[in-house]
């Protein structure tokens, strides 16, 4: 791993978004040759220890055979080390750096540097000179999102799904042969019962496996499994499914359920938030959830759509700016600073919730306001 996380620490969907934003940016870029420099100082490292590698390799980059791979090679270098050198200390979480000829016109160098303190703490310490900018310790911090398995199980139908950041992701789903409750004629009573006990544990048994073959793979980074279910099916499903007890002892809750499948999912969800209530999609699903009990009320509290939205913060009305993740990058820059001059807090708001795709189709733009305003 090449970033090393504090225990607990979450990004906030703003940090998530400079990171994404960020690679964006580098990723456009790509070198003729191998021209294009990436460092990473880590956490508590001597920045001057690093301009002294980067002059050192300012030596071993005359060797370059060809003469304009040299040349931006040298150059790029050349910023890269004035730019550190600005540089008073290594910022708290460290710094990753690069630089290069970004021109798209061959002949026409255009040496640019791009640098960002990561949000969290970087213990990586690399030098790089590739056709391509090193992203991917920049990728891990963004990607390593916290990942739940779900299981929503009654005797007609069983579901698996990985709950990862903010999105429900389906693995399976099972559809049961046990028969109805009523019997058909001629059979009698203990008989039926024993053939509808017979094939709820062969379905039990069948939804454990594919939990099995889903999650056991990924067991090391799952941080639990969320079980729910109508009725007792999800007890009977754990005494009779043969789950292994190494997935048994990653259930971390158990619920009751209205529903099964996709909504059943969702339900699971909602009543988890107890256990989830330090993950980014129960926080979102709570200010979306909010702002929508506002408009609902017509309490002069939420205000949505764009020309609204905008008019509100520059009122200094607004407590919370959701803004969807749907919008360009300029949209999100735009929005964020104008709210955080008047100290407002920005939410990102993902499109993979059902309140998401809400925010999304009333035009991507809303906020919960400090008082009531008149639009």
């Amino acid at each position: 791993m090449a970033v090393d996380k504090l225990e607990n620490v979450k990004l906030t969907s703003k940090e998530r978004f400079k990171v994404k934003h960020f690679i964006k940016d580098l990723e456009r870029h790509s070198g003729r040759g191998t021209e294009l420099v990436s460092v990473y100082v880590p956490a508590g490292y001597d920045l001057a220890k690093i301009v002294q590698h980067l002059q050192a390799e300012q030596g071993t980059a005359s060797n370059i055979k060809s003469s304009a791979t040299r040349n931006n090679v040298t150059n790029a270098l050349e910023r890269m080390i004035q730019h550190l050198k600005l540089i008073e200390k290594t910022p708290p979480n460290g710094i990753a750096s690069f630089s290069g000829n970004i021109s798209e016109r061959e002949g026409q160098p255009d040496i640019q540097v791009f640098s960002l303190e990561p949000p969290i703490p970087n213990k990586l310490r690399l030098y790089r000179c590739e056709k391509q900018f090193i992203i991917e310790p920049l990728k891990e911090i963004v990607d390593d999102e916290n990942v739940f398995g779900m299981i929503v199980i009654d005797k007609r139908e069983g579901d698996v799904a990985l709950l990862k950041g903010k999105a429900i992701i389906p693995l399976s789903h099972s559809q049961s042969a046990v028969p109805g409750k009523h019997k058909s004629g001629g059979q009698s009573a203990a008989r039926f019962e024993r053939l509808r006990d017979g094939a709820a544990k062969e379905f039990y048994r069948r939804v454990a496996e594919h939990a099995h073959d889903s999650f056991f793979p990924i067991r090391a980074q799952l941080q639990g499994i969320l079980l729910g279910g109508p009725g007792t099916s999800k007890e009977e499903f754990l005494e009779q499914g043969d789950l292994t007890q190494e997935l048994k002892d990653k259930i971390i809750a158990t619920r009751d359920l209205s529903y099964t499948g996709d909504f059943g999912l969702q339900e699971l969800l909602e009543k988890c938030e107890d256990v989830l209530a330090a993950e980014e999609v129960i926080e979102e699903k709570r200010a979306m959830q909010k702002f929508f009990m506002h408009l609902a009320k017509s309490s002069g509290h939420a205000a949505y759509g764009r020309e609204q939205v905008l008019m509100c913060i520059q009122m200094g009305a607004v407590d919370v700016l959701l803004l969807s993740e749907a919008l360009s990058d300029e949209d999100i820059e735009y929005f964020s600073a104008e709210a955080e001059k008047l100290k407002s807090n920005v939410m990102l708001i993902s499109l993979t919730t059902r309140e998401g795709a809400q925010l999304k189709e009333m035009g991507k733009f809303a906020a919960i306001l400090r008082y009531p305003v008149e639009t």
